[in-house]
């Protein structure tokens, strides 16, 4: 196989944020194009999207079902590979478990679906398919926080006792769902689901507390909050965890700590040390130690061959040139295509290809979600983390 893989796009169309940075991200490393697209519910605004992107006009189409039967009919030397699915959280479980059936693999947004029994229905589809998904949990991509997972996973810090993790935002600050569109679907339940800030980015926290430790949540103690009058879902909220290997943690999430941007913050410490890692300044991980001066982790410097293969694998320039947000997101589409290369090729993936979030991590992550605002309205203590 000596071609990029070809991608089509469900949602994204103009002036959506999030389309455009998976295109920029799949377009990073050269081994992915745009093909085909369904990127509105409103056929003129796919249209029009198409055409800024220098898309085929047989291949932009009014809907994504429509799409996916043409696009499944394609002879092989011009048939998609993949679907990338970013669309708001309620149109998620449809064209996913569609584009499986046509024999695509998928790339989706998170949260991975609409409700957790969706989640688990779509992970079966995935088993039972043998393809491959990849979910867009982008701070797991950052070369400091695979190289965090690695020096846990190694027991250089002991076993794992506490786990701190925040992500404060200030954009929904003031009621402003009439004025903005990311707003007003992610507080509306119909098309949200059942959390808001919880769903948006408090499962990015919860991801990266579980990524970065190796653990599992096994309880928690949620307080969930509206803060701005008149919003239909949380804006705010804090969780204590219970971890399967008895560590405890702390989850904060806040759509309204004015003045904040995305300051997502992790720690995270064992018997013997631990890390420190800030996703507005990503380059960089404190280690932490407790018989010893605490050391600066540089992604970029690996003097000493003290980072891990993954580190090494996501890492893109030299010390001191700054990788951020794109780079991280980028991370995720190239080892996804690197996967589906292999598996085109009838190779097995390098393991650093196959370190990406996929369907068990949405699974997860819809759990995380019930359990929270389950724990939220309860007068307990204590909810037992159920999938």
């Amino acid at each position: 196989m000596n071609r990029k893989l070809r991608m089509g796009m469900i949602g994204g169309g103009k002036n959506a944020f999030i389309g455009a940075i998976h295109r920029i991200a799949a377009n990073m490393d050269g081994l992915i194009e745009l093909k085909a697209g369904a990127f509105s519910s409103d056929p003129e605004i796919s249209k029009a999207s198409g055409e800024m992107l220098f898309l085929h006009p047989d291949r932009t189409y009014p809907d994504y079902k429509t799409m996916l039967e043409a696009e499944a009919n394609k002879p092989a030397d011009e048939k998609l590979d993949f679907i990338a699915i970013v669309t708001p959280n309620h149109v998620h479980f449809e064209p996913a478990m569609l584009a499986l059936e046509k024999g695509f693999h998928v790339a989706i947004d998170k949260p991975i679906t609409f409700t957790l029994e969706e989640a688990k229905q779509l992970k079966a589809k995935v088993d039972a398919t043998g393809l491959s998904l990849l979910l867009t949990h982008t701070y797991t991509g950052y070369p400091m926080v695979k190289q965090a997972k690695q020096m846990v996973k190694d027991g250089v810090f002991g076993k794992i006792r506490k786990v701190y993790v925040e992500y404060p935002q200030g954009w929904l600050s003031t009621f402003s769902e009439k004025d903005s569109k990311g707003a007003a679907w992610r507080t509306d339940p119909s098309r949200s689901g059942k959390a808001g800030c919880m769903g948006d980015i408090g499962t990015h926290a919860a991801n990266l507390a579980e990524y970065i430790s190796g653990l599992k949540i096994d309880k928690l103690c949620a307080d969930l909050n509206i803060v701005v009058p008149g919003r239909a879902l949380d804006d705010d909220g804090g969780v204590l965890l219970k971890f399967d290997n008895g560590a405890s943690g702390v989850l904060i999430a806040s759509q309204v700590a004015a003045g904040e941007e995305n300051n997502l913050t992790i720690r995270v410490y064992g018997e013997k040390g631990g890390i420190e890692w800030h996703q507005m300044e990503p380059n960089t991980l404190l280690v932490k130690w407790l018989d010893k001066p605490a050391e600066i982790y540089r992604a970029g410097n690996n003097y000493g061959g003290l980072q891990s293969s993954y580190a090494i694998h996501n890492t893109r320039t030299p010390g001191g040139h700054p990788e951020g947000y794109l780079e991280a997101f980028g991370n995720l589409y190239r080892n996804f295509a690197l996967t589906l290369q292999a598996k085109l090729k009838g190779e097995t993936p390098a393991p650093e290809a196959l370190d990406f979030p996929g369907a068990d991590d949405g699974v997860r992550g819809m759990a995380f979600i019930e359990n929270v605002v389950k724990s939220g309205h309860s007068n307990e203590k204590w909810t037992k983390f159920e999938i």
